[in-house]
């Protein structure tokens, strides 16, 4: 054995177990006790803190932290995570993006050309930030397997549970699907893909966590472009509920709140300051009832700019609410 080799296998004994006696260290590698303490010291020159332990045997133990970051070992399934976390990074909205880039770039480039070629597979498209759903449990061979298929172009077979939304029907058997598979996407703490539906002749954003792949792999195929030609606009306009990356309905409020306060709020909204107690904020949703409601949040004096559908929203909203807390009041 080499001694890189030998120092390889050396850490990645360490990292498994909080002591290890020498002996037993010597006995594993097939080494002296004196190779042991030897690469011992070579490890710890390359930045590794390991501790000496007392004992009847002796041995060593690795501390979690040193005084600088050494070289980490990562077994197939650590560096594929690694690796689809740093491709995710963009949705964090953190400013890390080109660090991650780097980093993404440094795992790669030490990588063996099998856990590579899986990599180069798994491309994925952050949209937007992280939001309020919990994250789903995914399964990292899913992930693979969906990530081949696009990087070969083969169609997928896949059962699809239902969604929540129809659970009322009592009908939540997974339904076959098939789809030629064209991006990952991770958004809002999701794993989704965006791939035509061969079934129903449309595109369909498809949950990870909902899908579970059938093998063999489909025919392979010429991939379509997606609508609009930009895969972050698509999925953006269906989380919408459009066909553009634009909100059906849009309309603008004065609020009596300095602009700071409602800026960290405004999600995808526009805030413009009019004075130092009151600015404008023009925001858009789905529906106008719904657009009025997530004004009302602020809980502030505001005054409707337009347009005069959002005005007739607000006044069916006080009507509703009125309803509920006529209904509400005690005898």
């Amino acid at each position: 054995m080499t001694t890189t080799s030998r120092l390889l296998n050396l850490l990645s004994l360490l990292q498994t177990r909080q002591d290890w006696p020498g002996s037993l260290l010597a006995t594993r590698l097939k080494i002296s006790d004196r190779t042991v303490r030897r690469d011992i010291d070579r490890l710890r020159e390359m930045g590794y803190s390991i501790q000496a332990t007392m004992g009847p045997d002796g041995g060593y133990r690795l501390d979690n932290a040193g005084r600088e970051l050494p070289p980490l070992l990562f077994d197939d399934d650590q560096a594929l995570a690694v690796a689809i976390a740093l491709q995710a990074a963009p949705a964090l909205g953190a400013g890390i993006e080109e660090a991650a880039i780097r980093a993404l770039g440094t795992v790669r480039q030490v990588m063996p050309s099998r856990l590579r070629r899986r990599l180069d597979a798994l491309t994925v498209t952050p949209v937007g930030r992280p939001g309020d759903a919990a994250p789903r449990n995914v399964s990292l061979n899913t992930l693979v397997t969906v990530a081949n298929a696009i990087r070969d172009r083969e169609s997928l077979r896949f059962d699809y549970a239902a969604d929540e939304d129809t659970s009322e029907t009592g009908n939540q058997a997974p339904t076959p699907r098939r789809s030629e598979p064209h991006h990952l996407v991770s958004s809002h703490g999701r794993w989704y893909l965006v791939g035509w539906d061969l079934d129903r002749s449309d595109w369909r954003l498809y949950r990870i966590d909902r899908l579970h792949p059938r093998e063999p792999r489909g025919a392979r195929f010429t991939p379509r472009t997606v609508p609009g030609g930009d895969v972050k606009d698509f999925v953006s306009a269906r989380f919408k509920g459009s066909h553009l990356n634009q909100w059906q309905c849009r309309g603008t409020v004065i609020l009596h709140l300095p602009a700071q306060k409602v800026l960290p709020f405004a999600n995808d909204g526009t805030v413009t300051a009019i004075d130092a107690r009151t600015c404008s904020l023009e925001a858009g949703a789905w529906s106008w009832e719904a657009l009025a409601a997530s004004f009302g949040k602020f809980e502030a004096h505001m005054e409707v700019v337009g347009p005069p559908e959002l005005t007739s929203a607000f006044t069916s909203l006080a009507q509703r609410y009125s309803t509920i807390g006529r209904v509400s009041e005690p005898d």
